[in-house]
């Protein structure tokens, strides 16, 4: 496993996210979308002012160490026009982003991906950076229908598409730390649990192209990850394909010697995945995680028995604008 350097804070923001909520109360280590918009320049407050809810999710995640900082734009959510309207209204700083990360190859993580590059080009004068990718992403996916049949996803960006837009393709399944030693893409995540099956029904297309073959795991997803000194490692995780209980054990591994601090992302615990919310709820609870911030995919009934399990002081769910100081 690579060295991972700790860093002395950290900030994440949503970009993108299921959900916007700005009236929840929160800990005093999160701030709601409408202060964010406040910071961002926001005079009167208006619908035309507030960020769009989109199902997808992209995290602009900052680290400081000393005087120094680095930012990776963490997936860029479904659609384009969300990252442009979204990170308009916030005032996020294209230009700063060093580097970015996409989770996995499914539409809603990748779709904004294009747009996410014009932009960011454009705000640092053409400078490309680099785009962390995993070369199981790319064959296309679909998604099982009730009744039968099956829903086909539109393919992701290729490598070369993203080259063209300013990306730096690094295209690997090994585990990789990158900027200054701040943060970690994990290799693949192994499968540990007895109850965490990945997605029933997922299909990929054959190599050929010609048939569906069964992708139930989604092998190419992997996590973020910072050491913030003194706390412990953060793991920003997307969809949880892998479960949300194999992540942090991945995680636990990678790092045996520094504690799990936080989590935050999707945790993928909706649909059929609700029928294991009771062992990945009790579960969590066996990493002394300081703050779980469940997301995008995780579904509302999940997201309530961690609320019930855990408090409002350690659940502190994602919205879209939000911004997490650890």
């Amino acid at each position: 496993m690579p060295t991972l350097q700790p860093v002395d804070r950290l900030e994440f923001q949503i970009l993108i996210d299921n959900l916007t909520d700005s009236l929840s109360t929160a800990p005093p280590n999160v701030t709601l979308e409408w202060t964010a918009l406040m910071r961002a320049g926001m005079r009167q407050l208006s619908g035309r002012c507030q960020c769009c809810a989109n199902h997808g999710l992209a995290v602009v995640v900052k680290a400081f160490r000393g005087a120094a900082s680095r930012v990776v734009l963490f997936d860029a959510g479904p659609v384009e026009f969300a990252v442009e309207y979204n990170g308009t209204r916030l005032g996020i700083d294209f230009a700063s982003i060093d580097a970015v990360v996409l989770s996995h190859g499914h539409w809603d993580h990748a779709g904004g991906l294009p747009i996410a590059f014009d932009l960011i080009t454009k705000a640092n004068g053409g400078r490309a950076i680099p785009c962390y990718l995993h070369p199981g992403m790319f064959r296309q996916r679909a998604l099982p229908l009730t009744g039968g049949g099956l829903l086909p996803i539109r393919e992701i960006p290729s490598p070369d598409d993203l080259a063209a837009k300013g990306a730096v393709p690094v295209v690997t399944t090994e585990a990789q730390v990158l900027l200054d030693d701040m943060f970690l893409v994990s290799g693949e995540i192994p499968r540990m649990t007895s109850y965490e099956k990945g997605f029933p029904g997922h299909k990929q297309r054959s190599e050929d192209g010609q048939s569906w073959e069964d992708d139930p795991l989604i092998m190419d997803e992997r996590f973020l990850a910072v050491h913030v000194g003194g706390k412990g490692i953060v793991v920003l995780t997307a969809c949880s394909h892998a479960g949300i209980i194999n992540v942090l054990k991945h995680a636990q591994s990678s790092f045996p010697t520094i504690p799990l601090y936080a989590v935050a992302g999707g945790f993928h615990l909706a649909g059929g995945n609700e029928k294991i919310i009771a062992e990945s709820v009790r579960d969590i609870g066996t990493f002394g995680l300081t703050l779980i911030a469940p997301g995008h995919c995780t579904g509302w009934r999940a997201v309530n028995a961690l609320a019930n399990a855990y408090g409002d002081s350690t659940v502190a769910p994602l919205a879209v604008g939000k911004i997490f100081a650890i």
